[in-house]
């Protein structure tokens, strides 16, 4: 247990690290917090990366593990074609369009065959991706920077399933009620992203 508070306390750590501001340049801690940072700088990523694992939860089944990874290597594909400076048309509509249906799909308590649900889901974070790498691209070495973006992706994912196991743990009417209804603020959010 003591080991694993302090990987914890490590990781955090790094993950709140800032450079020097006495040294110019960067360095693969900078790149690794900045890579970790950036899928908390903004609503829009948070909302969709925490529905995905709660849609996941809802799903259940191989999708547990399917569509959290498709998102995170559709990430990756997107991110490496971000940092190479390829343009991508409707980035950050595409963004709000993921929170908007990832949200309803929760809401209306779909269920989506794995197949196309893993189609969906790395489809929307091709544009999550290309948003991370266009970024790091100007400031930052790609795999240290990846690597954050991915462990903050994954950990985020992971809120998505242990709340949506935490809910169904209240029965299923209360469950469906409180799914229903985050999936719809999320609806709500990501209009308001889009419109924004």
């Amino acid at each position: 247990m003591r080991r694993l508070l302090k990987l914890a306390a490590t990781l955090a750590a790094s993950g709140a690290a800032t450079p020097v501001l006495a040294h110019t340049g960067v360095s693969p801690v900078h790149d690794l917090a900045h890579g970790f940072l950036h899928p908390l700088s903004g609503l829009d990523h948070m909302l969709a990366m925490v529905a995905v694992g709660l849609y996941a939860a809802h799903l259940g089944g191989r999708s547990l593990w399917l569509l959290p990874a498709a998102f995170v290597g559709a990430m990756l594909a997107g991110g490496l074609i971000g940092y190479a400076g390829v343009a991508l048309p409707m980035v950050e509509p595409a963004i709000a369009l993921s929170v908007i249906a990832m949200g309803a799909a929760i809401a209306l308590g779909a269920h989506l065959p794995a197949t196309a649900a893993t189609v969906l889901v790395a489809a929307f974070a091709v544009a999550h991706g290309h948003a991370h790498g266009s970024e790091g691209g100007a400031v930052a070495a790609f795999l240290p920077y990846a690597t954050g973006f991915v462990a903050v992706t994954a950990l985020l994912h992971a809120v998505g399933i242990g709340a949506g196991l935490a809910l169904d743990r209240l029965g299923p009417m209360p469950a469906t009620v409180l799914k229903r209804v985050a999936g719809a603020a999320g609806v709500v959010a990501g209009i308001v992203i889009l419109a924004g």
